[in-house]
């Protein structure tokens, strides 16, 4: 209503201001004089201006038919288009200055601007596939899901626009959170532009979300393919997905196929640590032990780690400490300075009561970089020795505020997982768990150190009654924190353990005191 009187005035005021102009005009003396040959005019002030915009205006028609003159000749030389192009060219102008308009106020974030501007485009240049796609993304800057979602369905309908409407929509079901139907909508993207970068990763991290392995290699074989993703970087991404695909096969019972899945995994990349476990379980399975065992061999040469340690125990279950000792030298020899193989011998002496080889073998491990693990393994070696209450219970106390060690922990968002797996349970990306060291802030809070004072003396009250003796081959040492023992699940083993909270280290003292 504003609006309409605004130009009623506007309008008011030039014609009161025409008839003002033409009044002084007609008031003038003089007037102009035309002078051409043989002929003379002599002009009124208001007829000199009249003849001068009938001037412009005759310019301005002959412009148009020069323009409508090449058009025509265009056209009957072939150009079929040269006609429609003549009258329509000032619509494609104005058609073209709205939508340059309506980018510039999508850049700025004004999403009501650019919608308005990509309807009056959409008017005068009847070009869906620029104005509908302005549209869908200046809804999505202003928050109309809705009016986004039917921007990206009528993009649907042109071959040209069709690839662009499905990935919008796939990029508003996972911002959504519906990770099914964004699956479905990948997988039709992925099948228009198979080369598309930015799809492929998007399609890998949802089949390995859903576990779909079989067709996350697929997509991942065509990121190789297109030279989206290095050689040796697909070599280990298709170990991954080759080990969860054998662990699925295993959770269906089809043991056969595991084993040959979880082969396949370790060949693809030998250093993957899961892999090679998986690999090595696969060939005892067989009862082909020398396989398993040069599996772990070139495993642990790459990287020494507790899970191989617990695999190349299993396959020797029923063995005394002492030869499981000597067994295991074929690991201890490959990095015998390397953190995880001095615990591994640690370990192994306590359990073969050998506990002046085991202080040997820990060195100043326990005052370099002390952790949970290494110190309850001097808490065992300082009870082995017969030390004093206080000094086996001072080492627990300071294990269950020291760090965890090493955990397998995303690189993505630092989670903390008990196992390794494909995809990090808290954030869903694909292969970014590493075996490294945890910062102690990250894994303990500042009511254990409280705690100590109530932890002694539930420990004081433990070693009142001091437990029954066990056998010689029997354990020496609680289980380390999220260290794989050396050993399989019987009387003569270390078993794996986490790291002990505040409320079990009574327990871990009794372990200790055996």
């Amino acid at each position: 209503m504003l609006w309409s009187l605004v130009k009623i005035v506007v309008f008011v005021l030039i014609v009161a201001a025409a008839a003002l102009g033409a009044s002084y005009l007609l008031e003038l003396e003089g007037g102009v004089r035309i002078a051409f040959g043989a002929y003379e005019f002599n002009l009124t002030p208001l007829k000199s201006v009249i003849a001068l915009l009938v001037l412009v205006l005759a310019i301005w028609i002959v412009i148009k038919l020069a323009g409508l003159l090449v058009a025509t000749l265009r056209f009957i030389n072939g150009d079929e288009t040269a006609m429609s192009r003549y009258f329509n060219r000032s619509r494609e102008r104005k058609g073209f200055e709205a939508l340059s308009e309506g980018m510039m106020a999508l850049a700025s974030g004004e999403g009501r601007l650019a919608m308005h501007k990509a309807a009056r485009a959409e008017r005068y240049l009847a070009r869906p596939e620029l104005t509908t796609l302005l549209t869908a993304q200046a809804a999505e800057v202003a928050g109309d899901k809705r009016k986004a979602e039917e921007s990206y369905k009528r993009l649907l309908n042109s071959d040209k626009t069709r690839f662009v409407g499905v990935r919008g929509l796939m990029k508003q079901k996972l911002a959504a959170g519906d990770t099914e139907t964004a699956l479905q909508l990948a997988q039709k993207a992925f099948a228009l532009k198979p080369q598309h970068a930015e799809i492929q990763d998007t399609l890998l991290q949802l089949q390995a979300g859903a576990g779909e392995w079989k067709g996350a290699r697929d997509t991942l074989k065509a990121k190789l393919r297109h030279g989206s993703m290095p050689r040796d970087l697909h070599k280990r991404r298709d170990a991954v997905l080759a080990l969860s695909e054998a662990k699925a096969v295993i959770a269906e019972e089809s043991s056969i196929e595991a084993r040959e899945a979880a082969i396949e995994a370790n060949k693809l990349s030998p250093d993957l640590i899961p892999a090679a476990v998986f690999a090595a379980r696969a060939y005892m399975d067989e009862g082909k032990s020398k396989y398993a065992v040069r599996v772990l061999k070139k495993a642990w040469e790459a990287s020494p780690h507790p899970d191989l340690a617990a695999a190349f125990a299993a396959i020797e279950p029923d063995e005394s400490p002492a030869a499981r000792v000597k067994r295991f030298a074929t690991l201890t020899r490959l990095h015998p300075e390397h953190r995880e193989t001095r615990l591994l011998q640690a370990e192994l002496l306590i359990a073969a009561e050998d506990f002046p080889a085991a202080r040997r073998a820990m060195g100043h491990l326990a005052q370099e970089k002390p952790d949970a693990r290494a110190l309850t393994i001097m808490a065992a070696i300082e009870r082995g020795e017969g030390s004093s209450d206080a000094v086996v219970k001072g080492w627990l106390a300071r294990a269950v505020t020291a760090p965890r060690g090493p955990q397998w922990t995303c690189e993505n968002c630092h989670h903390i997982h008990a196992e390794w797996q494909p995809v990090c349970e808290n954030c869903g990306a694909f292969d970014t768990l590493a075996w490294k060291d945890v910062p102690a802030a990250e894994v303990q809070s500042g009511m254990s150190q409280q705690m100590l004072p109530l932890i002694v003396g539930r420990l004081e009250e433990t070693m009142a009654t001091p437990p029954a003796p066990t056998p010689a081959s029997a354990p020496a040492t609680p289980p380390a924190p999220e260290a794989a023992a050396p050993a399989a699940p019987t009387a003569e083993v270390v078993p794996e353990a986490e790291v002990l909270p505040p409320k079990e280290s009574d327990d871990s003292a009794q372990a200790a005191r055996k």
